[in-house]
């Protein structure tokens, strides 16, 4: 049996201001309009299995949940999801998954663990592959897929090949682990022959990853086993232990099995792979025009040449200009050297360090209920359109610091403000004072569309007190 596990939780800081913490790479909608995420589910399901197990973080339960469901997969693939609390890495993950798996089904069920934020668009290529990982993870071997390297990249890790130890089919021993190299060894690893990407994909049995991660970093496997005792298996989702899981180090499978397992192996594989690691890999999804330009949204060039420009909201003019990025969102602006995609990280970094709320939050920002988005903001106020899904409903709850006004524009809204519940339409409205409890639910079949206005000393969305929440959040 072969399960395909979906791994979802990388910030994908090269991709700012796109990709942000709240709402990161997998996410990102490609320009065909379908997001990372969402192709490799597809991807997943044209394997054909019983079930997948898609890996992630609680906060992001809600937003994966509504990417599945747009794709609209065939009948009869039952999905399933482990929500981690903090994220650890891919090690105590992929750890706590075989955890699931063991239970579900027992040790020889066969993991296919898939990054999420993965582009693979040649299929057959693809499954040919895992088919030939699957035969190799059925006699007890730990596989990785190796990506033939095109160019001399220093960003990726490299996988060393043993070609005197064929190990049936496409199957070969593996040698070593090689971190990020120089630019001069990654041109003696192409010349070679014997190196390989390393993709991060990796097939095994349920019994052989458990039992190579308690014999390669016993620290971690029992910190893992503790996490899953204490975990209640009762709800749906199941969601680890907090505090347990929160206690584990921080380590990729990598470090912690892959490099110290004893029989490892690699399939060589064929098909296009891109981890769609900056805006220079991105861009290449989008055609170049005569100039060397690629452009999304509305853009006029004059002048300009090899430039990448993408815009979500405005016009975007270049004049006389050359090798540029340029990414603009709603509330934040990148201007680049294309030859400085990989640094984007960097600007993150800054931001994180000067607790800027761009690093996090966009100006969209997605909740299990639907969406809010903060349309002007000044000294003591601030203007949200708040939309909520139909059945959904916000928490119950108070605010210390800050009162609030809300218009209804479309739809319909069930609302809690003190000791009173009423119900709204269209231009009709409900005034909460600060410390005051209240609930905002759209009851109705459509939307609901509110205006919210802020006002008070305070409006940081921490001065939020929630009494009770459906979504489980504190």
């Amino acid at each position: 049996m072969l399960i395909p596990v979906i791994l979802s939780g990388g910030a994908g800081t090269r991709l700012w201001p796109v990709s942000r913490e709240a709402h990161p790479k997998p996410f990102i909608v490609l320009p065909d309009g379908q997001s990372l995420m969402q192709k490799t589910l597809l991807r997943a399901a044209a394997l054909k299995p019983d079930s997948i197990l898609t890996i992630t973080n609680r906060d992001y339960f809600f937003i994966t949940r509504d990417a599945y469901a747009e794709v609209g997969l065939a009948p009869g693939i039952a999905l399933d999801y482990l929500l981690e609390p903090v994220g650890r890495n891919t090690a105590p993950a992929i750890a706590a998954g075989a955890m699931r798996l063991r239970e579900q089904f027992d040790d020889a069920a066969t993991m296919l663990v898939l990054p999420s934020d993965h582009l693979i668009s040649d299929i057959a290529g693809f499954t040919a592959a895992v088919q030939a990982a699957h035969e190799l993870a059925e006699q007890g071997y730990l596989v990785t897929f190796g990506i033939a390297p095109s160019a001399p990249e220093t960003g990726f890790g490299y996988i060393e090949a043993d070609q005197a130890r064929k190990l049936g089919g496409s199957g070969l021993a593996v040698r070593r682990f090689v971190e990020k190299p120089s630019r001069a060894k990654a041109e003696e690893y192409l010349a070679s022959g014997r190196y390989y990407w390393n993709s991060g994909m990796f097939c095994f049995r349920v019994g052989e990853f458990l039992g190579e991660l308690a014999r390669c970093a016993p620290e971690v496997s029992d910190a893992v086993i503790a996490a899953w005792q204490a975990t209640p298996r009762n709800q749906v989702p199941v969601a680890v232990d907090a505090e347990s899981f929160g206690r584990i180090a921080d380590i990729s499978v990598d470090y912690a099995v892959m490099e110290k397992a004893e029989r490892v192996a690699v399939v060589p594989s064929r098909f296009d792979w891109s981890d769609i690691g900056s805006w220079q890999a991105l861009g290449e999804l989008v055609p170049a025009d005569s100039d060397g330009n690629r452009v999304q949204g509305e853009v006029v060039l004059v002048d300009s040449k090899d430039c990448f420009v993408q815009s979500e909201d405005r016009l975007v003019a270049t004049l006389g200009v050359q090798n540029l990025l340029v990414v603009d969102t709603p509330d934040a602006l990148l201007v680049a050297d294309r030859g400085r995609a990989q640094d984007v990280k960097t600007i993150v970094q800054r931001l994180k360090a000067d607790s800027h709320e761009s690093a996090r939050l966009h100006r969209t920002v997605h909740r299990p209920w639907g969406t809010y988005t903060v349309l002007e903001e000044g000294p003591r106020f601030k203007i949200k359109r708040i939309v909520v899904k139909p059945g959904a409903s916000l928490s119950l709850q108070y605010h210390h610091r800050r009162s609030e006004h809300w218009v209804v524009v479309s739809g319909s809204a069930k609302i809690v403000n003190g000791e009173r519940e009423i119900t709204l339409g269209a231009d009709q409205s409900s005034y909460i004072p600060a410390g005051t409890q209240h609930r905002l639910a759209n009851p109705g079949t459509v939307d609901c569309v509110m205006i919210e206005v802020q006002s008070g000393d305070y409006l940081g969305e921490d001065d939020i007190v929630r009494l009770e929440d459906t979504y489980g959040r504190k």
